[in-house]
């Protein structure tokens, strides 16, 4: 990425980034973020990924994806450049770059900038001087590339705190914080922290959730999940750094851009009758974190499972939490090869106590657990990997 970005003269340089790690929260943050920066009036990039419903959505300026011709014309520019090096870039890599000039070129105010995979080794890590490092939380996933234990992951996302950059740490981990704070002083970069103790009035219901947070009052985000709130917080206290180092973002456009953000396949109703909720949780916290919310909007009332999980995840201790609320599921094997198949996941299911049923293909799948939620007059929620949430979208519909 680097030898990419010298031979396009280095586009990242011409941009102003605010570099975004973690677990878990790193999207839902990045598009609250840009909401938050676009409605104080800056022109805002914004890049992300895996990508929920269409390529194109890795690349944003202004909340508008990249056009087919921007995207055409971009990658036909630095194809060749890169097919020229000897130590050719990855997918990602060259991704990286195509969105790097496309922000450099359109001449972004401030780009959300969010990591790929980990931190310290991962492409976006390029760029030099961000305006603000953040790390939204930590917890144990990719153990295989990152470590197996906190403090190594932690490590591993502390990776992008840059020297004399502000850090922002949204976890409650004080193992990982530990690691944060020790790599942001080595790097004389300041650091703040989320406390989730000055949260006050929250409502949280299937409509939104309304909240006071330190001393704002009147926040009102359309984002579902228990978690959502915890990331508008951690964007909370992202502005008030933003401010101190000179941008102008007015308290109405915190609330506006927060009320405002858009961001799918999380916690997200799709469809009301019967009720189908989007979650796509995919690892141990991911999915605690969803359970929570299941619990929390239905009351101890038990629920029915659209699912599929990676092969690499933590599946059994996934289908333990899982079988706290389901009264029954349908699984299904990912597009993925990385996936679990839908035989072996409904088993391990069945082994902690859920009425399982694998369906063999996504389709099939949907339509059983669809008719099964109407029967048994339950909500039926489709989580476990975000890899499914394309092929389902046109199934929400029928």
């Amino acid at each position: 990425i680097g030898e990419l970005c010298e031979k396009l003269g280095h586009p990242e340089r011409k941009l102003k980034f605010i570099h975004v790690a973690g677990t878990n929260g790193k999207g839902s943050f990045c598009s609250m973020t840009e909401s938050v920066l676009r409605a104080a009036g800056y022109k805002t990039g914004l890049y992300t990924s895996p990508y929920i419903r269409e390529f194109n959505e890795r690349m944003q300026i202004n909340g508008e994806n990249i056009s087919d011709s921007e995207l055409v014309e971009l990658t036909e520019y630095i194809k060749p450049i890169a097919d020229s090096m000897e130590d050719k870039p990855t997918e990602f890599e060259l991704i990286t770059a195509v969105a790097f000039e496309y922000f450099a070129r359109n001449n972004c105010d401030v780009v959300v900038l969010e990591a790929g995979l980990g931190g310290r080794l991962d492409s976006t890590n390029i760029i030099r001087n961000p305006i603000l490092s953040v790390i939204t939380g930590i917890a144990l996933d990719h153990t295989a590339i990152l470590g197996d234990t906190i403090p190594e992951i932690a490590s591993e996302k502390a990776g992008i705190i840059k020297d004399g950059a502000p850090v922002l740490f949204g976890g409650d981990d004080d193992s990982a914080a530990e690691v944060i704070e020790r790599t942001a002083k080595e790097r004389g970069s300041e650091i703040y922290r989320v406390d989730y103790s000055l949260f006050k009035n929250l409502d949280a219901t299937l409509d939104g959730t309304n909240f006071d947070y330190s001393f704002y009052t009147g926040f009102h985000i359309n984002l579902l999940g228990l978690y959502q709130p915890k990331n508008a917080a951690t964007v909370t206290e992202a502005v008030d750094v933003l401010r101190s180092l000179g941008m102008d973002i007015p308290e109405s456009a915190l609330k506006q851009g927060l009320e405002s953000a858009v961001w799918h396949a999380r916690f997200e109703k799709v469809c009301g009758d019967p009720l189908i909720i989007f979650d796509g949780a995919h690892n141990p916290q991911g999915i605690s974190q969803a359970v929570a919310s299941i619990k929390h909007y239905f009351a101890g009332e038990k629920v029915c499972l659209l699912t599929g999980v990676l092969r690499d995840k933590d599946y059994t201790e996934i289908a333990s939490m899982l079988s706290e609320v389901a009264e029954v599921a349908f699984t299904l094997t990912p597009d993925s090869p990385r996936a679990l198949t839908a035989e072996e996941y409904a088993e391990v299911l069945r082994s902690a106590g859920v009425n399982a049923t694998p369906c063999e293909s996504i389709e099939k799948a949907f339509f059983a657990a669809k008719e099964k939620a109407k029967e048994l007059k339950r909500p039926l929620i489709c989580l476990g990997s975000l890899y499914v949430y394309a092929s389902l979208c046109p199934l929400f519909e029928k």
